[in-house]
C-alpha cells in the first residue's frame, strides 16, 4: 500500500462529510476493496478517518482538529480577518481572501454578512478556476506580466467555460489582464457562477510589490449591482490598506 493511495482515500473522504461506504469508495477510486480497506485502517489508526454508526467512513476528528488549528494560526488569515469583516459589514455581501495555486485560486478566509437571508456556498479551502474569478484574474495579472506569458499559460491547459460569460481564449484573457494591470482591480461579471459578480483588489502582506493574495467582495447580482462596488473602490482600497497595516503593527 503506497502513500499515494492513502492520500487518495483521504482526499475522497473530504468530499463526503456525511460519510461513504467501502464499496462506493473503492468504486470512486478505481481500487480493489482490500487495498482501500488497508488505507482506511492506516488513517483510522492516526485518527485521520473515522466510522459512523451506519458503517460509513468519514474524516476523523484528529484530522479536522489539525486542519483547523493550522488554519487559525496562519498569519495571513489573522491579518485579513478584520478587513473581510469590515467589507462584509459595509456592503452586506460576502468577502473572501484567496491565493493563487497553479491554475486555481484557493479561498483562505471568508466572512459572510450578518444580515441577508441568502449567503454564498463558497468554503474555506475551496477552489475555483483562476481564469473565471475576479481574485484569480487579479493575481494572474501579476503572475503573467505580458501577452507572451498569457499565451504560454493558456496553451498549458484548456480554459473551461464556467458560464457563457467566461473568457476562454488567450486573446480575451490577455486583454482583460492588461486592463487589470492598468486600473489595479479586477471584476467577475457572472463569469464563474450565474447570478454572482465580484470585485477584487490585491493585498500586500509581505511585499510592497508582490501581492500575498487578493481580497474580493462577492455579491448577488439582484442585491448589489457590480457598478456599486466599482463606485466604492476608493473606500475598499482604504479599508484593505489601512486595516492590514493596523493588523501588522
Amino acid at each position: 500500500m503506497g502513500s499515494d493511495r492513502v492520500l487518495a482515500v483521504l482526499t475522497e473522504l473530504a468530499v463526503h462529510p456525511a460519510g461513504i461506504g467501502l464499496d462506493e469508495l473503492a468504486r470512486r477510486l478505481g481500487s480493489p476493496k482490500p487495498t482501500v480497506h488497508r488505507a482506511l485502517a492506516a488513517l483510522r489508526r492516526a485518527g485521520f478517518a473515522g466510522r459512523s454508526g451506519r458503517g460509513h467512513y468519514l474524516l476523523g476528528d484528529e484530522f479536522i482538529r489539525l486542519a483547523f488549528t493550522n488554519h487559525e494560526a496562519r498569519p495571513d488569515h489573522l491579518r485579513v480577518l478584520p478587513v473581510l469583516e469590515k467589507l462584509a459589514e459595509r456592503h452586506g455581501e460576502t468577502a473572501h481572501y484567496a491565493v493563487l495555486d497553479d491554475r486555481s485560486v484557493v479561498y483562505r478566509s471568508k466572512v459572510d454578512p450578518v444580515c441577508g437571508a441568502v449567503k454564498l456556498t463558497s468554503t474555506i479551502g475551496g477552489r475555483n478556476p483562476a481564469h473565471s474569478t475576479a481574485v484569480g484574474k487579479l493575481l494572474l495579472s501579476y503572475h503573467l506580466p505580458d501577452d507572451n506569458a498569457v499565451i504560454d499559460w493558456v496553451a498549458a491547459g484548456e480554459l473551461q467555460p464556467r458560464t457563457d460569460r467566461t473568457k476562454t481564449t488567450a486573446a480575451e484573457l490577455s486583454a482583460e489582464l492588461s486592463l487589470i494591470r492598468k486600473y489595479g482591480y479586477s471584476t467577475d461579471d457572472q463569469e464563474n457562477e450565474p447570478g454572482i459578480h465580484c470585485l477584487a483588489v490585491p493585498i500586500f502582506l509581505s511585499s510592497p510589490t508582490t501581492p500575498s493574495g487578493a481580497i474580493s467582495i462577492s455579491a448577488l447580482t439582484y442585491r448589489t449591482p457590480l457598478q456599486q462596488l466599482i463606485d466604492d473602490l476608493p473606500a475598499i482600497r482604504t479599508i484593505v490598506g489601512d486595516r492590514t497595516h493596523a493588523a501588522a503593527s
